[in-house]
């Protein structure tokens, strides 16, 4: 029985097949994470109107206060029992492709969309978007067990799950397919994009049946930003580029400041968010949450700079104390509303120094959501197809790409890694003794850079601990031998062992790009 589990086969050709296991993918987490949607849009509705309630009886803030702590003390309780249910969840996604982290599916699904809706629509500021992720990705593991698939079937399904999972939690399912290409994958397979892509459009139909057909973030008509103000965006890139830096440092040395509480066990920090969140949510039940709200009123009024800067501060801060404190809930949505607010006070700027058209601060406040997802995340193409998405609107994608790819050579100067591969390797350190006995089929591309190209096979030096099986050359698989020469575009087939399937890529890139 475990010989014929990991049993390597080759994966099933036919595009079809993976098209419609896609589709049932999709049908199941759009379902899924379209409830675990409405459930955090309904509640924290209702919890706002708590807080204006409680300024006319304040008395009331008491049994508020004890019902904080009951809930932070339940979702510490979920977190202790389901460690994989902390964070976003596309650490530990990508830590399940790369055959790193073993999750079991239904219990971090209920318990990730139980914890998840109580902790984002208490008000904590954490976006939906990193657990509808993972919520995809256990949903098709899920499937795929029920399928009985070989390792390699499984991955590509747990890809569409992911892909659905963005797609339904924005209504974006282009940027779900792409998401999990450049982010996860880090390169381009047929059967990946085929299967992602019928998933995340399966998924995002359903969706539009639960909220309709408006994108999520209906800022109203964008006018196309007139060439002459185009040096704004090279600077506006620089600027986003290095507060991204300064977000990827502040992030990853939450766990250093959390655990200056030594009186406090890790799975209950959530107890901290929980209890600050009610000042915030008394005098401002207005910025709780993910953000998209705040996104949503800058298309009526732009604020004075002052209070677009102290909103800033107090979304940066908190949103920090809230992920850090382990509980379920992501950062997209966080810093997509950081990056609005960076872009409007860009925008206003401009509009009292320069006399700018306050026509064109909507422009610079999605250019600005795209260059700083790009800035902490790096990934580019992803940020600007998200942002178009979302708002609805294709006609920026030339400013878009430029302030993205001058926030990426900033923080890439900078020396910032994208954000999740460094918290996965916070989760779990891979190293060549993490031999499983279990066998996986990994694809590593070579690009235009790499040392591989017009290279025979024999005249490479091969990392231990793997096997080169075959290449995909377009449409065509070619089995290999010494003389076999390697070409740009090339997908190498690798046969290694699952516990080491990340090292086996982080050493082909290093032999690959210093030879």
């Amino acid at each position: 029985m475990e010989k014929q589990k990991y049993e390597i086969k080759r994966l099933d050709g036919t595009r079809i097949q993976f098209i419609l296991k896609g589709v049932v993918v999709g049908v199941f987490v759009g379902f899924i994470v379209s409830l675990f949607r409405l459930l955090i849009e309904v509640l924290g509705e209702q919890v706002v109107k708590l807080y204006h309630f409680f300024h006319e009886q304040p008395l009331w803030l008491v049994g508020w206060v004890i019902l904080a702590v009951i809930m932070a003390l339940f979702v510490g309780r979920l977190v202790k029992s389901e460690p994989d249910i902390k964070g976003s969840g596309i650490p530990q996604v990508e830590g399940q492709l790369q055959g790193v982290i073993h999750l079991n599916w239904f219990s971090v699904l209920w318990k990730k969309f139980l914890g998840g809706v109580i902790g984002i629509s208490a008000g904590l500021f954490l976006g939906r978007e990193g657990p509808s992720i993972q919520l995809g990705a256990v949903i098709a593991q899920g499937y795929s067990n029920f399928l009985k698939s070989t390792k390699s079937e499984e991955k590509i399904l747990i890809s569409s799950g992911a892909s659905a999972g963005l797609a339904a939690a924005f209504n974006a399912p282009i940027a779900g397919l792409l998401f999990v290409l450049e982010e996860i994958h880090h390169s381009f397979s047929p059967l990946v994009w085929l299967t992602s892509f019928s998933a995340a459009l399966t998924a995002n139909f359903i969706s539009l049946n639960f909220f309709g057909l408006k994108p999520v973030l209906a800022i109203g008509e964008i006018k196309s930003l007139p060439l002459h103000y185009y040096w704004m965006l090279i600077l506006l890139g620089i600027i986003l580029g290095i507060l991204g830096f300064v977000y990827q440092k502040v992030l990853l040395w939450l766990p250093k400041a959390y655990g200056t509480l030594r009186w406090l066990p890790s799975h209950y920090y959530g107890l901290v968010p929980f209890l600050l969140v009610i000042p915030i949510g008394f005098y401002l039940p207005n910025i709780l949450g993910g953000g998209n709200q705040i996104v949503l009123s800058f298309a009526d009024q732009s604020p004075a700079l002052w209070s677009l800067l102290a909103l800033f501060v107090i979304r940066f801060v908190f949103s920090m104390i809230s992920y850090g404190s382990n509980l379920p809930g992501g950062i997209f949505l966080p810093i997509l509303t950081l990056g609005a607010i960076i872009g409007v006070f860009y925008g206003v700027s401009f509009v009292e120094l320069m006399g700018m058209d306050p026509v064109f601060i909507k422009n610079f406040l999605i250019f600005a959501m795209a260059g700083y997802f790009t800035a902490i995340g790096k990934a580019p193409l992803t940020a600007i197809i998200l942002v178009t998405e979302m708002v609805g609107n294709f006609s920026h994608l030339m400013p878009l790409g430029i302030v993205a790819l001058i926030s990426y050579v900033v923080v890439d100067a900078l020396g910032g890694k994208p954000i999740y591969e460094t918290l996965l390797e916070r989760l779990v350190e891979p190293t060549i003794d993490n031999i499983s006995g279990r066998k996986t089929i990994i694809e590593f591309p070579v690009t235009a850079e790499s040392s591989l190209d017009e290279k025979m096979i024999r005249d490479f030096k091969w990392p231990e601990n793997m096997l080169l099986t075959s290449i995909r050359r377009g449409e065509t698989e070619i089995l290999t031998h010494g003389d076999t020469v390697i070409h740009v575009g090339d997908v190498l087939i690798i046969l290694t062992d699952e516990g080491i399937t990340q090292k086996i890529k982080q050493e082909l890139r290093r032999r690959t790009l210093n030879n």
